[in-house]
């Protein structure tokens, strides 16, 4: 009988169900998507920390592919958390300094998971807290308002500025949203000093169908 975890420390993020993620497979053709379950997806702009965000979550730093370099993230990665559930690392969006025919299928692929997954529970857009809402990130949250698919805003690199600056960023993008008239909910977010990460990790256990089920 494998050993019994340890109980959470108070107030620290109970991450414990996303440590056991394993990488599964980069698809690189639509037919390679798994099928059936529930996922989450990840998306954001090259530079925001979405790879950064994902290795947090899940205590490991070599899940999520990092790099200088944006851009380097060319394929529809899966990583199982158990049989049935999934968390998804799309490529990419924005400046990433690769060749218009590299980028058209970049987005080409993104475009057919996003409108053909039938497992897609939800949304993670990855915004730099210092630069949230370019013309990319407008776009994605129209496709989730257009196909009614949950989204949430992780307004990632939180360390970078003060607390005051924190949540006027964060006020900022909601009143942005509500003035649009898109429904997304919005966090601060440090992969460096997990800041966030609880109320990150809430969010994924209500689009994973987690609320009933044993974590660990």
């Amino acid at each position: 009988m494998p050993p019994m975890s340890k109980p959470a420390e108070k107030n620290k993020p109970d991450n414990r169900y996303y440590r056991q993620a394993r990488f599964l497979i980069s698809a690189g053709k639509a037919k390679q998507f798994p099928d059936g379950g529930y996922e989450v997806a990840f998306a954001g702009r090259s530079n925001a920390g979405k790879s950064s965000a994902i290795n947090t979550l899940c205590d490991n730093k070599g899940l999520a592919r990092t790099s200088k370099t944006p851009g380097r993230t060319q394929l529809v990665n899966f990583f199982a958390l158990d049989e049935k559930r999934r968390l998804v690392d799309l490529p990419g969006y924005g400046f990433a300094r690769v060749p218009v025919a590299v980028k058209n299928a970049w987005q080409k692929l993104m475009t057919q998971y996003l409108s053909e997954q039938q497992s897609l529970n939800g949304l993670v857009i990855i915004m730099d807290i210092r630069h949230p809402l370019n013309e990319t990130d407008w776009q994605m949250l129209e496709w989730c308002h257009h196909y009614q698919l949950p989204a949430h805003i992780l307004l990632t690199k939180a360390d970078k500025i003060k607390r005051n600056a924190q949540q006027k960023s964060k006020l900022q993008t909601i009143r942005q949203l509500k003035d649009a008239k898109l429904d997304a909910s919005v966090q601060v977010f440090s992969a460096l000093k997990k800041t966030g990460l609880d109320e990150l990790v809430a969010k994924l256990d209500q689009w994973l169908q987690l609320a009933n089920t044993s974590r660990i």
